[in-house]
């Protein structure tokens, strides 16, 4: 067991946002606990990855269990992993709706229960959920009603724990992007989706790397829902 440095727990982890931001973390220095369904064994020792589904309260606690376990403590949580499922709102069926809400919604409470819960042993800690502009800024021909209704309820969340927990030195804040080079994303799309932020392009798995790092550096910082979108939130 090693307390040197902090700990990150970070959902969502294989691919994409998640990969960035275990590689962001560690180049400050921290440990990492990084989970999802497909994710790999990492060469490096100071990388734990467990496989599971977020959306199995049995991942949550396994996850959190290992990081006290071989790092033992958790400073900060990124709830990065989350499904968009875009389709007419009546089309969608009840899997949908079972779906979506169990990764987004369930997946991020039953993680960061387990995690506040550890931060208050050591009186500090830090959540950053990632959500989505949609929630602020819908875009006529990108149904997302299911991304609005869970990844909202995360935004409401932030600001409700941001404040239940100020006195108890836990920090919550969300960063909320764009939409975001990513391999969900086929290169073709690249150009029409970059048309729907104002600043005209898709963003970088960077730009939302390094606003988490800020927020998680900003002590001053909390109950903040952080727009890294290409100007979408503030209209068209």
């Amino acid at each position: 067991m090693s307390t040197s440095s902090k700990v990150v727990v970070i959902t969502g982890a294989s691919q994409g946002i998640g990969a960035g931001l275990v590689n962001g973390f560690r180049e400050r220095g921290y440990q990492v606990v990084a989970t999802s369904r497909s994710i790999k064994e990492s060469a490096d020792p100071q990388v734990l990855t467990i496989a599971g589904d977020i959306a199995d309260p049995q991942t949550a606690e396994r996850v959190i269990r290992a990081a006290v376990e071989r790092f033992g403590r958790v400073d900060t949580l990124v709830n990065n992993a989350g499904i968009f499922v875009a389709k007419p709102f009546t089309a969608y069926s009840r899997e949908d709706y079972a779906r979506v809400v169990a990764t987004n919604m369930s997946g991020f409470f039953h993680i960061s229960q387990l995690a506040i819960a550890e931060m208050e042993k050591h009186g500090s800690g830090h959540v950053v959920s990632v959500t989505t502009s949609l929630v602020d800024h819908a875009i006529d021909g990108v149904p997302s009603v299911l991304a609005s209704l869970t990844k909202g309820g995360i935004n409401a969340a932030t600001k409700s724990l941001a404040i239940e927990y100020a006195k108890r030195g836990i920090r919550v804040n969300a960063v909320s992007p764009g939409i975001i080079k990513t391999p969900m994303h086929a290169e073709e799309s690249h150009a029409a989706l970059g048309n729907l932020h104002p600043l005209g392009h898709m963003g970088e798995i960077d730009d939302i790397v390094q606003a988490i790092l800020y927020l998680d550096a900003a002590k001053f910082v909390t109950g903040e829902i952080l727009h890294v979108d290409g100007g979408q939130s503030a209209g068209h």
